[in-house]
């Protein structure tokens, strides 16, 4: 392969090279400059919210203003499908479908049908902020393949939570979205929840009591750096190992094994054998090396990292005469030179590096 020069991002986010394909069929699965394996690929089907959560997409940024992508550079279900039959060429076995707000894009069951076709995918899950998911839409969704959703919800009490999605949205109406989930099937529920010191760090008892003895598992996420719009300071972490200790004061817990290598979360269960929950730490606990995830956002561009700074153009490929066989060896020249790693040197010097914004990728 020749690489051309860096694009001059810094040295520890992603570059965009100019690469040349491998154009043979693949004979084993490709592994990057650390080893890792291409395993489970994240779809931003849309870069629009209905919300405007302070950590991820504040008003001052995403106001009336802001010009989302046009519809004509969305990549279309079928094109999605394309890449992602090609991805699973690769290794991939698990598709998670994110936003922006994923319910947002119309038709949204139709993708996952598709998706669900595909041979070699083994899990097809979506995270939703809960806003739109109706009964109806929650059997559609199962109906059409989906496996499981996540759920974003921040607290348990309106105050927090509506300043925190900053458009007046209340708790219930997620907690019915979350009921109206289970009724389809759509189990074991994860409900994610982003902890920010000042803001909402005395949800995490209320929402592991709220969670506890259901089949749903709570998902508590360190505070991150993630984009450039949030003003992100570490001072406002709550630790992983914060998080633990105010649970376990309360409710015991202990540290489980995790259902694969690879797992974002780390497993902790109650020791009265009444479920679980998972910590998410990427910047006191990075999982870097073991991070198997690439992400494509909603016009196609392939990211792998979700702190990367530069992608690569697949629309353009997808959109041109290029085979099957070509992008699969685009892909594999990718995902072979990647040497992300960002939260495992994460510094003061590298938070304000430019980076890409979570919701034009997902979390």
């Amino acid at each position: 392969m020749r690489k051309s020069k860096p694009q001059e991002r810094g040295p520890i986010t992603s570059i965009v090279y100019r690469i040349e394909p491998r154009m043979t069929t693949l004979q084993s699965q490709p592994k990057d400059n650390f080893s890792r394996p291409l395993k489970d690929l994240r779809i931003s089907v849309t870069d629009r919210c209905n919300f405007r959560c302070t950590y991820c997409m504040p008003k001052e940024i995403f106001g009336a203003r802001h010009q989302f992508l046009d519809r004509k550079a969305l990549l279309t279900f079928e094109e999605i499908a394309r890449v992602s039959s090609l991805f699973i060429g690769c290794g991939v076995e698990k598709i998670r479908l994110t936003g922006g707000e994923p319910l947002l894009r119309r038709d949204i069951h139709l993708l996952v049908e598709m998706l669900a076709k595909l041979e070699g995918l083994k899990d097809i899950t979506l995270t939703t902020n809960g806003s739109v998911l109706t009964p109806e839409r929650a059997r559609l969704l199962k109906d059409a393949g989906l496996n499981r959703i996540s759920v974003s919800l921040d607290a348990l009490d309106d105050p927090t939570f509506k300043s925190m999605n900053d458009v007046g949205f209340s708790v219930a109406r997620v907690l019915e979205a979350i009921d109206h989930a289970a009724s389809a099937g759509l189990v074991p529920i994860k409900v994610n929840v982003v902890i920010k010191r000042g803001v909402n760090e005395h949800v995490i008892l209320p929402m592991a009591r709220q969670f506890k003895g259901t089949r749903h598992i709570v998902r508590f996420i360190e505070y991150m750096d993630v984009g450039n719009s949030n003003g992100w300071r570490l001072d406002d972490v709550v630790s992983a190992a914060e998080i633990v200790q105010k649970i376990d004061a309360e409710l015991p817990i202990e540290p489980a094994s995790p259902n694969y290598k690879g797992e974002v979360a780390k497993r902790w269960r109650y020791r009265d054998g009444s479920g679980e929950i998972g910590i998410i730490s990427s910047v006191t606990q990075p999982f870097c090396a073991t991070c198997t995830r690439a992400r494509l956002s909603a016009e196609g561009q392939l990211y792998t990292c979700l702190f990367a700074a530069g992608g690569h153009d697949l629309r353009r490929l997808v959109r041109s005469d290029a085979s099957d066989e070509y992008i699969l060896g685009t892909l594999q020249a990718i995902w072979d030179r990647r040497q992300d790693r960002y939260s495992a040197i994460r510094t003061s010097r590298t938070v304000d590096l430019p980076k890409v914004e979570m919701s034009y990728i997902g979390g």
